[in-house]
C-alpha cells in the first residue's frame, strides 16, 4: 500500500473524499437476490443492493469505482474502495481536479459525506498513513495502539500483532530480523507459545521502533539514489535514500527479509551480497534507468571486487 503514495512526489495540495453509501449503488443480479436472505424477529429479507461484507464486495466496488474514473487514476486520483485522494502541485491546478472527479461522481450518481472530506488542504490522514509534501509517516493513532500493545498469550495473538507490524514494515529499519523471534513462536502448530527473554526483547525493540520510526521521503526522480544494505545471521535488510537539501541522507523505504535455512548457511559476504540483490529488485522501479548513478553502501570490503571481477 505505502508503494501506491510514490504517485504524490511532487503533490503540494490534497483533498480527501469518503463515499456515502457506496456499495449500495451496486444491483445483485435479478434472481441471486435470495443468496443474501437473512432472518429477523420481523420477517424474511432480502438485499436487492450489494451489502458490505459480502464475500466480493470489496472487488466488485473496485473494479466499479476504477472504471468510473479511470482516465484519472495516477494522474492525479487515487482510489481505494471508498477512500478517494486527489493531489495536486498547485491551488489552480487542484481546483481543477476536484471539480472534475466532484462531476464526475455525480454524473454516476456518487455521493460524498461531507463530515468526513477535507479540502484544499497540505495535510492529511489517508489509508493508516499521514501524507504531506514530499513525506509520509505513520498515523500517530496506529503507533500508540503498538506501543499499548499487551503482551501476547497465544499463537494467535502474536500472529495478529505481527500482522498489524508488518503493515509499516516500510518504516522500520530490519523488520524481518527483529521480528524473527516473534515470527519463531508461530510456527510448529499450538495455540500456547513460551514467552521468553527473546520474544520479550523483539517484542519491545519493535514497539520502541515504532515510536522512534522516521519520516519517510516520497522519492524524487530528478535526485540520486543511495541504497545501504545490511546482513546478520537471521535476515537481510536495505534502505533507500536521498540527499536532502541539507546534505542529509533522508530514508525513503525500507525493506527486508527472513533468510532461509539455506541462506543463513551462507559467507557472510554472500548475506551481504544476496541483500544488494534483494534492494535492487525491490526498488527496481527507481534505479532501472535512473536519471542519475545510484550509490550502493555496504560494510564488507570484498564486494568492492566484484566490479573487477572477470565475467
Amino acid at each position: 500500500m505505502a508503494t501506491a503514495f510514490e504517485l504524490l512526489q511532487g503533490a503540494s495540495i490534497f483533498t480527501k473524499l469518503d463515499l456515502r453509501n457506496a456499495y449500495h449503488l451496486v444491483r445483485i443480479r435479478q434472481g441471486d437476490e435470495w443468496k443474501t436472505a437473512f432472518n429477523t424477529p420481523t420477517g424474511h429479507y432480502e438485499y436487492r443492493v450489494m451489502p458490505f461484507g459480502l464475500t466480493n464486495a470489496l472487488a466488485v466496488f473496485q473494479a466499479l469505482i476504477n472504471d468510473v474514473l479511470r482516465d484519472m487514476l495516477n494522474l492525479f486520483v487515487f482510489v481505494y474502495l471508498d477512500d478517494i485522494l486527489i493531489f495536486s502541485r498547485s491551488l489552480k491546478e487542484h481546483e481543477g481536479h476536484v471539480s472534475r472527479v466532484l462531476q464526475r461522481l455525480l454524473d454516476n450518481h456518487l455521493y460524498v459525506k461531507p463530515e468526513k472530506c477535507e479540502f484544499h488542504v497540505s495535510q492529511t490522514q489517508f489509508l493508516g498513513f499521514i501524507v504531506t509534501p514530499g513525506h509520509l509517516e505513520m498515523d500517530p493513532k496506529k503507533v500508540k495502539a503498538v506501543h499499548n500493545w499487551p503482551t501476547p498469550a497465544t499463537v494467535k495473538e502474536v500472529q495478529r500483532f505481527i500482522g498489524f507490524s508488518n503493515f509499516y514494515r516500510k518504516f522500520i529499519k530490519n523488520f524481518s530480523s527483529v521480528v524473527a523471534p516473534l515470527t519463531t513462536l508461530t510456527k510448529g502448530g499450538g495455540t500456547k507459545i513460551h514467552w521468553g527473554p527473546e520474544a520479550a526483547g523483539a517484542f519491545e525493540d519493535l514497539k520502541r521502533r515504532f515510536t522512534s520510526a522516521p519520516i519517510l521521503v516520497i522519492p524524487d526522480p530528478e535526485r540520486p539514489f543511495v541504497v545501504e544494505v545490511d546482513a546478520s545471521e537471521v535476515g537481510v535488510g536495505a534502505v533507500l535514500s536521498q540527499r536532502g537539501e541539507d546534505g542529509r541522507l533522508h530514508p525513503c523505504a525500507f525493506m527486508s527479509r527472513r533468510l532461509s535455512e539455506a541462506e543463513r548457511n551462507y559467507h557472510v559476504g554472500d548475506r551481504e551480497l544476496l541483500a544488494v540483490k534483494l534492494a535492487l529488485e525491490e526498488w527496481r522501479h527507481w534505479l532501472e534507468g535512473a536519471q542519475h548513478p545510484f550509490q550502493v553502501l555496504t560494510d564488507h570490503k570484498n564486494l568492492e571486487y566484484l566490479q573487477q571481477a572477470k565475467r
